[in-house]
């Protein structure tokens, strides 16, 4: 009983340091981790697909700019408010998701993870083609006005940090109770044997096909809260280096972990932010230092840990 409440005593800790942070960090970090908590959201849905079903996907880029342009189109052309526009957000994701799992997972491996590309770059090239609504590579700008919330201005620094709390909290906790739940523990058992859970008499298509889609969905939370709180919508978004970032998270943090994603995150945000200080090759040094991880630590930061002794870390 009491190792089961570990988990959740860490998780609900990580949101009370979270919480903490706001009242002691110097501003520019507080912007930070406005941003970090968002990203991290990206990082839990790929983490679903990728390190919960075993399955890689070099597209989700697609499914986080369906989530921000769905919000941003949304308020720009029909005057929707923040949670209509959010709804539409979630729905757009959601069924793009579904749409493209059908036709995806039909294949496995190497030919899932190209499928998944070229959709991608599709949706991009989508983007750029209808540019009179969407403002192609410049992008376009959600207005203060329609970033309010029950009269409260989600520009303000204060606004923006709780409310990606906000959403991080019910995202992270959605997340971890998920991956408990009988849907989780079958997504994987089909990452740790395909064939063997088929056997079993699990329906594999169909448990791939719903974490598609719950992954989509996320992804999709974290572009429209994107585009909320930091008001740019652009397709650099839907470009492919928005599918990496998310696989290079995850295999930080930890793949198959809850809280790998949010880890992963914070350490790659200021391993660019610190080495960007010290030189213009910053790239360089952030590609030695993942490189360096993933030939030491090759579980992640969480899954070494684990594999250290702390094996009950979620």
């Amino acid at each position: 009983m009491m190792a089961s409440r570990k988990p959740l005593a860490l998780h609900l800790g990580i949101l009370a340091l979270l919480l903490v942070l706001f009242f002691v960090l110097p501003a520019y970090h507080v912007g930070a981790f406005s941003r970090i908590m968002v990203l991290a959201i990206y990082a839990m849905g790929y983490n679903l697909l990728f390190g919960y079903t075993g399955l890689l996907s070099l597209g989700h880029a697609m499914f986080f700019a369906a989530g921000m342009y769905g919000f941003g189109l949304t308020t720009n052309l029909t005057g929707f408010s923040v949670i209509p526009a959010f709804a539409s957000a979630m729905l757009a994701a959601g069924l793009l998701a579904l749409g493209v799992g059908y036709l995806a997972l039909r294949t496995a491996g190497v030919a899932f993870m190209i499928v998944t590309l070229m959709f991608a770059q599709t949706v991009y090239l989508i983007i750029l083609y209808f540019g009179t609504y969407t403002r192609g590579d410049e992008g376009f700008v959600v207005q203060q006005a329609q970033r309010q919330l029950a009269g409260i201005d989600l520009t303000t620094e204060t606004a923006r940090y709780f409310t990606a709390f906000i959403l991080f909290s019910v995202c992270f906790l959605a997340m971890a109770k998920l991956v408990q739940m009988p849907f989780g523990k079958r997504l994987i058992a089909i990452r740790e044997n395909e064939e063997r859970a088929r056997m079993l008499g699990y329906d594999v298509a169909n448990l791939k096909l719903r974490a598609m889609v719950i992954s989509g969905v996320f992804s999709g939370v974290a572009g429209a809260s994107y585009a909320l709180l930091f008001g740019y919508v652009g397709a650099s978004f839907a470009g492919v280096q928005y599918s990496i970032f998310p696989l290079l998270w995850v295999l930080l943090g930890g793949a198959g972990t809850t809280i790998g994603p949010l880890i992963g995150v914070i350490f790659m945000f200021y391993l660019i932010d610190i080495s960007s200080g010290w030189t213009n090759a910053y790239m360089l040094v952030a590609g030695i230092v993942l490189v360096l991880l993933t030939l030491f630590a090759p579980q992640g930061i969480v899954g070494t840990l684990r594999k250290r002794g702390v094996a009950w870390l979620p």
